[in-house]
This record gives structure tokens, C-alpha cells and sequence, in this order.
């Protein structure tokens, strides 16, 4: 069998490394920049720390601020036609998931113009082309999409999200600065850590996983699972260990998939506009629960991973149950809803975002094999 490891060219860590990205912009020859990002970052201060950078160094930019938590079809096409209008040359993407998977798919058709529908994108499509340089300044703890090949996109028209993998759309440059994340609110520092750990477990346990993923994947658990609290809190040590635990997670995950637990909370973002990392949130121990009989010792790591004193004495029922009890308990410290109508979701969605779950192209990955109706199921569990 033959693994395959995809990671981006070059990343900056700690607090002070937007600093580097007028460096990176001249080591580039890159002239004209698309800053991305969305109104709340200016607004309070968070994407201006980037863009002051810039105008000190006279660098040339115009900024793209029309971006939505859950980035639509239109949304791409406005970030081109922007883009063209700019004669942009390169992208500085200020932001979450949002902001960054919405900067990749602007970015791959730009080089790609044949892709221009968006739509043509989902799954793996045949890129011919680099897409156009992305300097990604990740501002939340949760997503890695600085790290990822991969982006997600909401088609409105039919209430579904859809993934695209492309080697050709990973930024040149990610910058890990922790600053660029303390004004986090609680609850998004909360929703996002726990799309981190989404990130590590299922890239963990997926049908994909390898030794080399795997060392990743048991690192970022280490370190989420005892930095997320104190993150939430407001702790800037514990928001530095974060930012360094959920990009561990996106190298990993990158590279051999997730499972159920996204495509189950890609629905629930379609339908609900619920924000994915706290959909993600959602479903996780429920997804673990299913998952558990096709996991072998995986569980046992995990809890060790978490924390869980012990575990080499425990039955393997006992440390399944101590991995799962270990996860929710830290969902519950950080305030994770635990019923889905709780969200807004109503039972007769139920058929609709199953179907839609098993469609998706995480779905293929998930360590036991699933049906529609094991996913109703699932959702009927936590409803």
C-alpha cells in the first residue's frame, strides 16, 4: 500500500508571526494582494493587524470582506469577480474555516477558470493548475484549513454542503499566530476546539489512518485535551497550545480523511446554518459510540491521549466507555449543546439529512461501514 503525505510549503508559529508575511509577499515577487476576510474582523480590530502590515511596507491590496460562516456558491463567485477587479496576484486570508475554504476555491479558479461554476469542484476534480498564492492567518483554533487540501462549500439551492480535495489549492504560507485568536468569543473558542479534536479522532480511527497520521493524530488529542478549557477561559498559553493542536490535526487528517461525524454535521450546517465546528461538537460522542466495535485498541490510545489514568488494566469495554466519558465530559466543561433540537432540528429533517450524510464524501472513510438508517438512527439519539 502507498501513503501519501501532502503538507504546505512553509508555516510560522507564535505570537508575532503575522510579522513575517511582508517577508513572505517580497521572497514571493507577490505585487497585488486580495486580503479575504469578513466585516466583524475589521470591525474589531483583528484583520486591520494585517492590513497596517501592509500599508508600513506600501504593499498594494484591496480587501474581499463579504464572507459567511458557512461560505456559499456566491460567495466564491464574488470573491473571483473581486479578485479580477483587484488584478490580484496573491490572497492573504484572514479568518476561520470561513474564511480560508472560501480563499481556496477563489483561488483555484482563478488559475483554473474552468471551474467557475464552483459546483464542478466537489470531490477531488482535475485541477490542471497551482492555485493563486494563499497566505492563510488562521484567527480561530479549530479548523487547520491553513494546513488542509481540503474545503467545504454550502450549495444553497439544494440545502447541501459539499467537499473538495485538491493538492492545488493548499496556501503557500500559513501563519499560527496566537494573537490573530484571543479575541475569540467563549462559545466560538469552544466550537472550534472541538472541531480540532473532531479533526484528530476521526482522522485517528478512520479507514486511512497510518502510523505517521496516527503520531499526529495522538499528539493534537494530548494537547487539545488538556489546553481547550483553559483556551475557552481566555488563557493565552492555552490559546497558543490550541492554535498548535489543531494545526497537528489538520496535517493529519489532510491526508487520510474523517467519517461520519462530519458528514453528519455537513447537513446540519446546510439546513440549520448551525456553525460546523459546533455541529461537529453535536455528534461526536454519539458517532463514537456507534463507531466503537470497528476501532480494535484505538479507544485505548485515545483515552491515554485524553488523559484517562489507568487504561492499560481496563477491558476493552472499559476503555471505550473511558475515551467516550473523557471527550463528553470536556464537551460539557466547554458548554457543547447536547440535543439537537436543542439547534433547531426537527424530526421530519431526519430522512432528508441522512441521506445527505451518507452522500457525502467523508462518509467512505468512517471506520464501520454505514447505512441510512444507522445514521437516522444516530441523529434520533441525540435529538
Amino acid at each position: 500500500m502507498v501513503n501519501r503525505m501532502i503538507l504546505n510549503e512553509t508555516s510560522y508559529f507564535g505570537f508575532g508571526a503575522i510579522n513575517k508575511i511582508v517577508d513572505e509577499l517580497k521572497a514571493n515577487n507577490l505585487k497585488k494582494v486580495l486580503v479575504t476576510t469578513d466585516k466583524d474582523l475589521i470591525r474589531f480590530g483583528v484583520a486591520t493587524k494585517v492590513t497596517k502590515l501592509l500599508e508600513e511596507a506600501k504593499v498594494d491590496y484591496e480587501i474581499f470582506d463579504e464572507l459567511k460562516p458557512n461560505p456559499t456558491v456566491k460567495n466564491v463567485q464574488d470573491g473571483v469577480a473581486a479578485c479580477k477587479k483587484a488584478a490580484a496576484d496573491c490572497i492573504v486570508a484572514i479568518g476561520g474555516g470561513s474564511t480560508i475554504d472560501t480563499s481556496k476555491a477563489i483561488a483555484i479558479i482563478m488559475t483554473n477558470p474552468e471551474f467557475e461554476d464552483v459546483r464542478s469542484l466537489e470531490g477531488v476534480a482535475n485541477t490542471k493548475h497551482k492555485c493563486l498564492p494563499i497566505i492563510a492567518v488562521t484567527t480561530t483554533s479549530g479548523t487547520a484549513a491553513e494546513v488542509t487540501i481540503n474545503y467545504v462549500i454550502t450549495d444553497e439551492e439544494k440545502q447541501r454542503k459539499f467537499v473538495c480535495a485538491d493538492p492545488h489549492d493548499i496556501p503557500i504560507v500559513a501563519i499560527v499566530d496566537p494573537d490573530m485568536s484571543m479575541g475569540m468569543p467563549k462559545g466560538l473558542c469552544a466550537s472550534t476546539g472541538m472541531d480540532a479534536l473532531v479533526h484528530a479522532v476521526e482522522g485517528y480511527i478512520t479507514k486511512g489512518a497510518w502510523e505517521m497520521t496516527d503520531m499526529m493524530h495522538l499528539k493534537a488529542i494530548e494537547i487539545i485535551g488538556r489546553s481547550l478549557r483553559a483556551a475557552v477561559a481566555g488563557d493565552p498559553k492555552a490559546r497558543e497550545e490550541m492554535a498548535l493542536g489543531q494545526y497537528i490535526a489538520g496535517m493529519g487528517f489532510s491526508n487520510v480523511g474523517l467519517g461520519i461525524v462530519h458528514s453528519m454535521a455537513h447537513p446540519l450546517s446546510a439546513v440549520y446554518d448551525i456553525p460546523h465546528g459546533k455541529a461537529c461538537a453535536m455528534m461526536l460522542t454519539a458517532v463514537l459510540q456507534y463507531n466503537a466495535p470497528a476501532t480494535g485498541s484505538k479507544y485505548r490510545e485515545i483515552a491515554r491521549a485524553m488523559g484517562v489514568d489507568g487504561v492499560d488494566t481496563m477491558s476493552e469495554a472499559e476503555y471505550r466507555e473511558a475515551a467516550i466519558e473523557a471527550i463528553q465530559k470536556l464537551a460539557d466543561d466547554v458548554e457543547i449543546p447536547k440535543s439537537l433540537a436543542e439547534a433547531g432540528v426537527k424530526e421530519e429533517d431526519i430522512e432528508f439529512l441522512a441521506q445527505s450524510a451518507f452522500a457525502d464524501v467523508c462518509t467512505p472513510g468512517n471506520p464501520r461501514d454505514t447505512s441510512v438508517e444507522d445514521i437516522k438512527m444516530i441523529y434520533r439519539s441525540i435529538l
